[in-house]
């Protein structure tokens, strides 16, 4: 009993050194004008912090058009939301045309949570363990949650349009979407076609579509 007490005595003195930046900081509004860093962008000196750092509007509108997936992407990043620097959160809109898909992505950094705002997907990730796949079909006020790191994708199931708000587990969450990685790089078609068992045609076909050479 005593040595519990004695740990716990411990750990209340050393709380304070534990997070010296969190605890001497309510929040870290982004300098956008410096380099993002592991930890986070600089803070922006706080005379120049303004209401407007904490607000944001570009999810009300749809967003620029992802080609060729026929979806629309509009994010509330910490590049354009200054305020979210920081305190692991941000968000994003999709809307889908007839059609539309979410390809194959994952966020090495960051859990998404997504919220069907209108029309049905289907939504799923694969384990990046054991290969196994979970997947929902995701009606008008369902959610779903994609966890850090797996591979996952969304598509309309419907004959009409749909749109998602997702939010995430990160200020900045990057995404690597498995299409790009692919077909918008400069590695040779013939070592796309080795690695992958992909017919070369069709990875210079890709490569094409997508941006990419070799």
């Amino acid at each position: 009993m005593a040595k519990a007490v004695l740990l716990l005595s411990l750990s209340l003195l050393l709380l304070p050194f534990a997070c010296p930046a969190q605890l001497a900081k309510e929040f870290c509004v982004a300098d956008l004008a410096s380099s993002d860093t592991p930890a986070g962008y600089p803070c922006k000196p706080q005379a120049a912090v303004t209401a407007d750092d904490f607000y944001y509007r570009g999810l009300g509108t749809t967003g620029p058009a992802i080609n060729p997936f026929k979806i629309s992407l509009s994010s509330a990043f910490v590049t354009n939301f200054p305020g979210v620097n920081g305190l692991g959160i941000s968000a994003a809109r999709v809307d889908f045309a007839v059609g539309g898909v979410v390809p194959l992505h994952w966020h090495p950094a960051a859990t998404e949570l997504i919220f069907v705002l209108e029309g049905t997907l289907s939504c799923g990730f694969i384990s990046a363990t054991s290969n196994r796949v979970y997947t929902k079909t995701l009606y008008k006020g369902d959610l779903m949650v994609l966890p850090q790191g797996q591979q996952h994708f969304q598509y309309n199931l419907g004959n009409t349009t749909a749109a998602a708000l997702s939010t995430y587990s990160s200020y900045n969450p990057v995404v690597q979407t498995l299409d790009f990685a692919l077909f918008a790089n400069n590695l040779p078609s013939e070592v796309v076609n080795k690695v992958t068992l992909l017919d070369e045609l069709e990875v210079r076909k890709l490569k094409a579509l997508f941006g990419g050479t070799g």
